[in-house]
């Protein structure tokens, strides 16, 4: 690996950032490309290649500086490039990051010598469908949810599986996610943990009014539908935090995995069961 784009949590200090970037450029002989949606904050020096409109070199892998969210929001990147995401955490948790920013450089190296491994990750592809028609479609590598924010009185949501109906519940909202999300907003809702690998859709409500309501995870080959039909106020879509798109009853959001996936960089021997144990104190 020789060429990279950068992709930074713009409230950091970037200085530090920027600076190892220089000398690892100099000393090693690399490539480092800013992106054109973050041009303010990236050094004159620093050429940019704009993904969205096609206009980049090669890439060999998305360095991303920040915590979750940054990964989260650097996935068009890596999709559009086909390049696989290496996470260096500078914020709070870093779930999915790899390693850290004092393990920039070794880190660097290994990708120059092929020391790494790949891990696919699925992602979902949701499209807001109103009276029929689609008037939303976005990814979403976490999840996508269905809130309300304006008053404590619930919404009802159907549950449907390759159009069969599951079930309805009265919640405050639900979650569809991945593998990959399902140790975020998912498993604050009580869902179930699903290794990275794993080809599901997990669908979880929050603060379902019955107990018997529960998490359930389908098939990734399925075709999962939640619509919203019982409502007093806007509910709103939400897909990895971004994408905020306004729901009116009897919208539908379908659910279905994606023909795209991302890859993440793994350089280390550490296992998925040890980053629970580490970074959610599982069973600590």
């Amino acid at each position: 690996m020789k060429q990279f784009a950068v992709y930074i949590n713009p409230n950091l200090d970037t200085g530090p950032i920027f600076e190892s970037l220089a000398e690892l450029s100099r000393r090693l002989g690399l490539k480092f490309y800013g992106t054109q949606a973050q041009r303010d904050i990236i050094p004159a020096h620093l050429e940019c290649c704009d993904p969205d409109q096609g206009k980049m070199p090669q890439i060999d892998c998305v360095l991303v500086f920040g915590g979750d969210g940054t990964i989260l929001r650097a996935k068009t990147i890596a999709i559009l490039t086909g390049a696989p995401i290496l996470g260096i955490n500078l914020g709070w948790l870093g779930f999915l990051s790899e390693t850290t920013f004092k393990e920039l450089e070794s880190s660097i190296q290994s990708l120059i010598n092929g020391k790494y491994k790949l891990i696919n990750r699925m992602l979902l592809n949701c499209k807001l469908r109103r009276k029929g028609k689609v008037v939303f479609e976005g990814l979403a590598l976490n999840d996508a949810v269905i809130y309300k924010a304006e008053t404590p009185r619930m919404i009802n949501i159907r549950t449907y599986s390759e159009g069969r109906f599951v079930f309805s519940a009265r919640c405050d909202g639900a979650i569809a996610c991945t593998p990959t999300g399902s140790t975020a907003y998912n498993l604050s809702a009580g869902g179930p943990l699903l290794t990275p690998e794993m080809r599901a859709i997990v669908v979880s409500h929050l603060n379902p009014h019955l107990l018997s309501i529960r998490p359930m995870v389908f098939p990734s080959t399925n075709k999962v539908c939640l619509k919203v039909t019982g409502l007093h106020e806007p509910a709103w879509l939400q897909l990895d935090g971004e994408n905020v798109h306004q729901m009116l009853i009897e919208d539908e959001v379908i659910v279905t995995e994606a023909d795209v996936r991302v890859e993440f960089i793994k350089l280390s021997a550490r296992t998925f069961y040890r980053t629970l144990r580490n970074k959610l104190h599982l069973g600590k």
